[in-house]
């Protein structure tokens, strides 16, 4: 529970205990004593009753999972130095300015970046990736055990918890794995797509098919 949920709920209860002493103690009781503890006992379980909407509206976050992965950084060959730049500085700012643990790009097919927590499959787009080259729409899966065609991103990471998929044109896809269960915002959503749409056009001037490979240390 939030804490002003909980400052709200001390109140309605100090206010209901003292309605309750208020009652006890009264020599006499009168019309006027009875509307008073009426309007009291009221005005108790309407704050108990903000303090459960409160709680309501700000839940819990999900706890952040441990995930299996080492660290690194993966870059395809024959990109040149623009598209590398744009790659590495893209995929550093989703993975730190996100909820995101792990970062994977394709292109024409291609794995060209994969940053992050690095998986060791070789990814291959299922049903819900293919839909988003279709439609040319984001899919985010806010709890991946809600959806059984999660495991086509396990290549990806195991086991992520939530997943975004981002078409990056017709011929392009970006994947981000986030760290919990509904992490990402819609900020984190519109950011990627605008991201993805800059990447696209970055990528557009590949004339080779590229090759993953971890740089040079």
């Amino acid at each position: 529970m939030p804490g002003p949920a909980r400052v709200v709920l001390g109140v309605a209860l100090l206010i209901l205990v003292l309605t309750i002493l208020n009652a006890a103690l009264a020599s006499a009781i009168s019309p006027e004593l009875q509307r008073a503890e009426v309007l009291s006992g009221l005005a108790a379980v309407g704050l108990m009753l903000v303090s459960v909407l409160w709680t309501r509206a700000n839940p819990r976050s999900a706890e952040r999972r441990e995930l299996k992965g080492e660290q690194g950084l993966q870059l395809a060959e024959n990109l040149d130095a623009l598209q590398r730049q744009e790659l590495a500085w893209g995929s550093h700012m989703l993975l730190t300015a996100t909820p995101a643990a792990t970062v994977l790009v394709q292109w024409k097919g291609q794995i060209v970046l994969r940053r992050g927590l690095l998986g060791t499959g070789e990814f291959k787009p299922g049903p819900i990736s293919r839909r988003v080259l279709d439609q040319q729409k984001l899919i985010s899966l806010v709890n991946t055990g809600l959806f059984p065609g999660r495991v086509e991103f396990d290549p990806v990471l195991p086991d992520l918890p939530s997943v975004i998929v981002c078409p990056a044109g017709s011929m392009g896809l970006v994947i981000i794995g986030g760290w919990s269960e509904r992490c990402f915002s819609r900020s984190d959503e519109l950011w990627l797509q605008g991201w993805s749409e800059r990447l696209r056009t970055t990528l557009e001037a590949d004339p080779a098919s590229p090759r993953l490979n971890s740089p040079p240390a």
